[in-house]
């Protein structure tokens, strides 16, 4: 018995390792000097990770969503998969040939819902989405608007509710089509405070050159209580 004991502890250890890094995420150890370099080609080799991408905004049944800026539906379509029969994915578009377009490529997916909004707003009811979501979206957003627009979004999604953005990253070499077709993350950390929300998450798309920022409401953060400072007295035995 005292063998098979110390034989269990053994193979616990030789374990540990491994079971703390499959839950750790991915590493941000560079392993190769082309760790970084993009795996795929086309404009849009960031969906080629989506499966990652999906497994990090963790969508649940029943879930409401509004793609925003959804162009050809592709992101609302695989987001309909996990949000089920009873979820909703409002995928929303400035242009009603856009929106057309889409009705047209989402007819096997009820849960897909392609809408007409104005640049300013998302017109949807107050509370109601569980995520807000923009790929490629944010850089398109009128100069100077985006703070307000951030603001906007509280108006729609709920207390628990979160914002999800990806975008190319400015910073990251490309040519002159790649810099004004990005953003930089640091702006939007910024812009993203002044409205109101907090990141939990930013981080590369590994193999892309695309970045996910994901925040949440700063209401969710009650204020840290005040520390009473010490008095002489605190220091007496």
């Amino acid at each position: 018995m005292y063998k098979l004991s110390r034989l269990f502890v053994l193979l616990t250890l030789i374990a540990a390792p491994a079971m703390l890094h499959a839950d750790s995420g991915e590493s941000t150890r560079i392993v190769g000097a082309k760790q970084h370099a993009l795996a795929g080609s086309g404009r849009n080799q960031y969906r080629q990770k989506s499966e990652y991408v999906l497994k990090e905004l963790d969508l649940k049944g029943g879930d409401v969503v509004v793609d925003i800026g959804a162009g050809d539906g592709w992101w609302a379509r695989q987001m309909a998969r996990f949000v089920g029969a009873d979820g909703v994915i409002h995928a929303s578009e400035v242009e009603q040939k856009k929106v057309d377009a889409m009705k047209e490529k989402c007819a096997d997916a009820p849960q897909v819902k392609p809408y007409l909004i104005p640049l300013d707003s998302t017109a949807l009811p107050e509370n109601s989405c569980d995520l807000v979501f923009l790929s490629k979206t944010y850089h398109h957003f009128n100069k100077g608007g985006h703070v307000d627009y951030l603001r906007h979004l509280h108006e729609v999604v709920k207390p628990t509710g979160r914002l999800c953005i990806i975008e190319r990253h400015s910073a990251i070499r490309g040519g002159a089509r790649a810099k004004e077709h990005g953003w930089s993350p640091g702006l939007l950390m910024q812009q993203a405070e002044e409205a109101g929300w907090i990141a939990v998450r930013c981080e590369l798309i590994t193999g892309t050159y695309h970045f996910m920022a994901i925040f949440v409401q700063k209401d969710l953060f009650p204020p840290e209580p005040e520390r009473r400072r010490p008095t002489d007295g605190d220091n007496q035995n």
